[in-house]
């Protein structure tokens, strides 16, 4: 098989597990490899004759359904609006102690949310101080319930600035992190970004935004609380709540609870980390995708050929 077009079906077919059809554009930018733009477009216009590749305006998709195109039309709609939230959310929570970067993750981070879609927020800490942040950030969106305002975010994924860098390097993650809507730090993004370079080894053609994130402007409060935990004391507290939080989503998942999204809860903790896996869901993911391309490199030669 020509390897452009094998690239194209596989990037079409990670972004078809979420029913999202791309344009050529974002087909070009998710690519594993690097083309000339003239061999990239005619290998996806020998896709589309081939009927490998459905077309729908400026659309492409695995799927001869034009309800996804309806259906990215509206969740692009519905994404513009919760992306203003979340701006008006990240300006409120740079400001608790030792948060030092807010972007946004998940769906509405690919520009896509419907009627269940949450804020999901990626939040970066200070050294050793991620439990003290996260406790103080998830006991305030706690109280936020009385109003009605909880699922305006929904902080998934904590890591600090010792371990900038994702451990896990999969497409998943690396098409995670490139996607990011940076709101709030400018440098530590900037950091973070460097410190994730090797997923230019998955998507050598997206390039990491900046240019959305705010610079950090620590205020008396944050400033002063810092002052005061910045300290041995500050760190046997930040272990003690990273023991404690990590024992309790241990005893939910044991118990399996279910989210609001019907998946076991559980949570991968780390003095360094803070992050949701309510199934194994990334590695469910890689598994449909793999299942999924091993079907599409099944079609006959004949049709991918010309």
């Amino acid at each position: 098989m020509n390897e452009a077009k094998e690239n194209i079906l596989a990037t079409l077919a990670y972004f078809d597990i979420f029913k999202y059809p791309l344009t050529s554009g974002e087909i070009y930018l998710f690519l594993k490899n690097r083309y000339d733009q003239p061999d990239f477009e005619l290998a996806l216009k020998c896709l589309v004759a081939s009927r490998s590749v459905y077309q729908f305006s400026n659309f492409y998709t695995l799927k001869n359904d034009y309800s996804l195109i309806a259906r990215r039309y509206n969740g692009n709609k519905k994404a513009a609006e919760l992306i203003k939230i979340a701006v008006r959310v990240g300006d409120m929570l740079i400001r608790f102690p030792y948060v030092r970067g807010i972007a946004i993750s998940g769906s509405l981070s690919k520009n896509f949310a419907d009627e269940n879609s949450d804020i999901d927020l990626f939040i970066i800490t200070a050294k050793n101080r991620l439990w003290i942040a996260r406790t103080l950030m998830h006991t305030f969106k706690k109280l936020t319930f009385l109003v009605g305002k909880q699922d305006y975010f929904c902080m998934n994924y904590y890591i600090d600035e010792e371990q900038l860098e994702i451990k896990e390097k999969t497409i998943y993650t690396a098409i995670e992190v490139v996607t990011l809507i940076p709101l709030q730090g400018d440098t530590v993004i900037e950091q973070f970004y460097a410190a994730n370079s090797w997923t230019r080894e998955y998507l050598p053609n997206k390039i990491m935004r900046l240019s959305s994130a705010k610079p950090l402007r620590p205020t008396l409060f944050k400033v002063l609380f810092e002052k005061l935990l910045n300290n041995p004391v500050g760190n046997a507290i930040d272990s003690r709540l990273m023991k404690i939080t990590a024992g309790r989503w241990n005893k939910k998942t044991a118990q399996k609870k279910l989210n609001s999204k019907g998946a076991i809860m559980a949570m991968d903790a780390d003095k360094h980390y803070a992050k949701p896996d309510p199934g194994n869901f990334q590695a469910r993911l890689l598994e449909q995708y793999k299942n999924k391309m091993s079907q599409i490199l099944v079609v006959p030669e004949n049709l991918l050929a010309n």
